[in-house]
C-alpha cells in the first residue's frame, strides 16, 4: 500500500488536543495493537496489514505522537508513559478490553510500559483499567539497553549539539543514518526513502527528534521496571530479530535467551532493524505461527 494510500484510508483520533493518526481494521473488544519505532510511522507495517486483517477481526495502527502523520508539537515533553496513554485510551475508545502487541523499536519501549502496567495491577489486586495485554511479540529494539548499540547520530542528537543539528537535518544526512540499519541486500530505495523523510518532514519533525530520543535514556531509567515486565510478563511472547541488524541484532536476542524464561525467538537471516519491511512475509508467517500456537484472536 502506497503511503498515500495509508494516509487516505486512515482516521484521526484526538490525544489531549492533538491530532493522532489512526488506521484502524474491523472491531471487536479484542484487538491487535500495532506499535511502530522511531523516527518511522505506522506505515512500516503495510507490508504485514492484509496478513494481519486476514488473521485478526480488529487491527490498530497509529502514528505516535511527535511522529508520522500525527501532530509534532513543539515545544513538548514527549515521554514513554504519554505515548502509552495514548494507546491505552485509543484502545478504550474502540471498546478494546484484550489486546495482543506487535512492537518495534520505540514501540517496544512502549509495549514494555504497557506490561508493567499490567503486571503491576495484578501485583496490587486492582481491578483493570486498561486493555489487558495478552501476548505480546517483539520485533528489533532495545528491550535490554545494554544489548543495544546506538548510532552515532542518535548520539549526536542527544548531544549538547543536538538542537542544532536537528534544525540541520535533511535528506541527505537522513539517508546516511538510516540505510545502514537495513541488511546489505534490503535497503530500501530512493522512492521509499523519499517517502520516509517526507513522513519525518511533515509538520517541521525534524525538530522534534532530539525530544522524541529521551526514550533512549527512559530505557536505562526504567531498566528494572521495562525488563522485569518481560521476566514476570505472564503472556506469551516472541522475538522476531532480524540478524543483520547493527542496533539491536544478535547481541540483543542473545541477551533475550539469556534472561527470559523460555525464550522465543525468531532469527530472520537476511533483515536488518526493520524485518516486517525488509522480510515482510518471512516476519508474518513467523507472527501468525506464534498465535496459531497460542491460539490468538483470528
Amino acid at each position: 500500500m502506497s503511503l498515500t494510500r495509508w494516509r487516505d484510508t486512515g482516521a484521526a483520533f484526538d490525544f489531549d488536543g492533538h491530532r493522532v493518526f489512526i488506521h484502524p481494521h474491523g472491531e471487536g473488544d479484542e484487538a491487535l495493537l500495532l506499535l511502530h519505532g522511531f523516527p518511522t510511522a505506522s506505515w512500516d507495517y503495510e507490508g504485514l496489514w492484509p496478513g494481519l486483517c486476514k488473521r485478526f477481526g480488529h487491527v490498530i495502527a497509529f502514528d505516535l505522537l511527535g511522529l508520522g502523520f500525527s501532530d509534532k508539537p513543539y515545544p513538548h515533553r514527549y515521554g514513554v508513559a504519554e505515548q502509552a496513554d495514548l494507546a491505552e485510551r485509543l484502545l478504550a475508545a474502540r471498546g478494546v478490553r484484550r489486546v495482543h502487541l506487535l512492537a518495534h523499536n520505540y514501540g517496544v519501549c512502549i509495549a514494555q510500559e504497557l506490561l508493567a502496567r499490567a503486571a503491576e495491577r495484578r501485583a496490587a489486586g486492582t481491578a483493570a483499567t486498561a486493555a489487558q495485554p495478552l501476548s505480546a511479540v517483539f520485533l528489533n529494539g532495545g528491550l535490554f539497553p545494554e544489548a543495544s548499540r546506538p548510532r552515532r547520530a542518535q548520539r549526536l542528537l542527544r548531544s549538547p549539539l543536538g538542537p542544532l543539528l536537528a534544525r540541520l537535518i535533511g535528506p541527505r544526512f537522513f539517508a546516511r543514518a538510516f540505510l545502514p540499519l537495513f541488511g546489505a541486500q534490503t535497503r530500501p530505495g530512493l522512492i521509499e526513502l523519499h517517502d520516509y523523510w517526507t513522513l519525518i518532514a511533515l509538520s517541521q519533525g525534524q525538530r522534534v527528534l532530539r525530544d522524541l530520543l529521551g526514550y533512549v535514556d527512559e530505557r536505562r531509567q526504567q531498566r528494572r521496571r521495562w525488563s522485569g515486565a518481560l521476566l514476570d510478563a505472564g503472556v506469551p511472547m516472541r522475538f522476531i530479530c532480524g540478524a543483520q541488524d547493527p542496533v539491536a541484532g544478535p547481541a540483543m536476542a542473545a541477551r533475550y535467551r539469556e534472561l527470559v524464561p523460555s525464550p522465543d525467538v525468531v532469527m530472520i537471516d537476511a533483515a536488518g532493524h526493520y524485518p516486517h519491511v525488509e522480510a515482510p512475509d518471512r516476519c508474518l508467517r513467523a507472527f501468525v505461527a506464534f498465535h496459531d500456537a497460542i491460539g490468538g484472536s483470528s
